[in-house]
């Protein structure tokens, strides 16, 4: 089986995508084809200590906040290390921000880019054997190369993202990104260490019936979100929440739906992370023809304040997208 339009077969392995393709990479000089080889790298061996973290005891809480005030698990910590030593490795990023850091890690001056990456989304959900995953974006830096990172080049909005993407470890694992050209998915094949284009040139149905949010929070939702999830229950939309947001993201991904995670009285400015979470993501729906939105504003047009800034989100098929904002019109 063959796509017309990327001229690759079902079954490529990633290297041969990425090389293939490296023309259509901003820039392409063979630094972003590496990470993205190194992303991979470290998802492999995240795949192989989430496979085995209940043999190795790996799972549950180290006792610890991290700066997010959330609950450390020995996962995030082992992911967030794992993740920052390819990149230190792999030479072609000059900082990282993570989602399990405060300030921002200054590799060497001479990488052309900035990496944000959340190592391990819903890791809470290992010790009941749910899916988890990892998600990142990529910026290429705006001072020159050889100079000190600043912070314009790591506070980009969502739009100067180069590429962006999450892995997904569950059943199986799968790596899904976009750099601009479309969004293509890789499940690894742990028999031989290697991953393969299963998902090609994915889009996300312009109009599902799946809408995903924690309705256990409804008494705190703004009254447009709550309306908005009366219409769902209406038309007999079906609620489905995972609780892990790369496993509710791809599922809708893939079958059409809403996931939602609005503001509240605790999270007034939302909670998911804009620089982590919602710019890459943000990234991949609208690759694959879907939506992202504040309920009122497009998420990539964002401009960052802080590297932990939080905002609400509201992402999926484009449809069910403009739906949800009509409420907060």
């Amino acid at each position: 089986m063959e796509d017309s339009r990327i001229g690759l077969p079902i079954g490529t392995a990633l290297d041969r995508f990425i090389k293939r393709f490296q023309d259509d990479f901003p820039y392409a000089t063979g630094e972003l084809s590496q990470l993205l080889r190194d992303i991979a790298l470290a998802g492999k061996v995240v795949n192989r200590e989430v496979n085995k973290a209940g043999l190795i005891n790996l799972s549950g809480s180290i006792g610890a906040d991290n700066i997010q005030g959330e609950d450390q698990q020995k996962l995030d910590v082992l992911a967030n290390i794992r993740f920052i030593r390819a990149f230190t490795k792999g030479g072609e990023a000059c900082a990282i921000i993570s989602e399990e850091d405060e300030n921002i890690i200054d590799l060497h001056n001479n990488g052309k880019y900035i990496i944000a990456i959340d190592p391990l989304d819903g890791s809470s959900n290992i010790d009941v054997n749910v899916s988890i995953g990892t998600i990142f974006s990529i910026y290429r830096r705006l001072s020159p190369v050889g100079s000190p990172v600043t912070s314009e080049d790591v506070l980009q909005p969502g739009i100067n993202q180069v590429a962006a993407g999450y892995l997904l470890y569950g059943s199986s694992t799968i790596l899904v990104y976009t750099t601009g050209n479309g969004v293509n998915g890789f499940t690894y094949d742990p028999t031989l260490g290697e991953y393969f284009l299963s998902h090609q040139d994915m889009t996300i149905p312009d109009l599902g019936k799946i809408y995903s949010i924690n309705e256990a929070g409804s008494l705190d939702f703004p009254d447009p979100v709550n309306r908005y999830l009366q219409y769902c229950r209406e038309n007999e939309h079906t609620a489905r929440y995972i609780g892990s947001l790369v496993a509710d993201f791809h599922r809708n991904l893939l079958k059409g739906g809403i996931y939602i995670y609005p503001s509240s009285p605790k999270y007034p400015q939302g909670k998911l992370r804009l620089m982590y979470e919602c710019n890459a993501l943000s990234f991949v729906v609208e690759q694959a023809g879907g939506k992202a939105s504040t309920g009122n504003a497009r998420i990539m047009e964002i401009v960052p304040a802080d590297v932990h800034q939080r905002c609400p989100l509201y992402i999926g098929s484009r449809s069910m997208v403009e739906k949800a904002e009509s409420f907060h019109q």
